[in-house]
């Protein structure tokens, strides 16, 4: 399984970007989609989280900001982040937990998102 993600880039405080993540291969069965990030010095955090019958999670950071949704069909999952703060800035990564796993068992590359002040 593949994870294809897309949609970083540079964007003003209080801007918005779209992610994209994508799974390829053979993905099988996905249970939850999420979205991940890791700023430089922090410890990588939940962002978001879609689960196979839509429930969504967020961090408290996040809430109200950034709406996470998923395309089944397409294996693929959005991160819509809409008034971004400088403290957004960081490495964005999806990842996928298979069906009888505890914890996500397949992980894409990152995708940058840098947010100016």
């Amino acid at each position: 399984v593949q994870l294809q993600a897309s949609g970083g880039g540079v964007v003003q405080a209080g801007g918005s970007l779209r992610l994209s993540c994508t799974a390829s291969g053979n993905p099988f069965s996905i249970q939850d989609m999420g979205w991940y990030r890791q700023a430089p010095g922090k410890q990588r955090e939940l962002v978001a989280v879609i689960g196979r019958g839509g429930l969504t999670d967020y961090a408290d950071s996040v809430k109200g900001r950034f709406t996470i949704a998923r395309d089944q069909a397409k294996n693929t999952a959005y991160l819509q982040m809409n008034s971004l703060k400088p403290e957004d800035t960081a490495v964005y990564c999806c990842a996928i937990r298979s069906p009888g796993q505890s914890e996500y068992n397949y992980w894409g590359q990152g995708t940058l998102v840098t947010v100016s002040s």
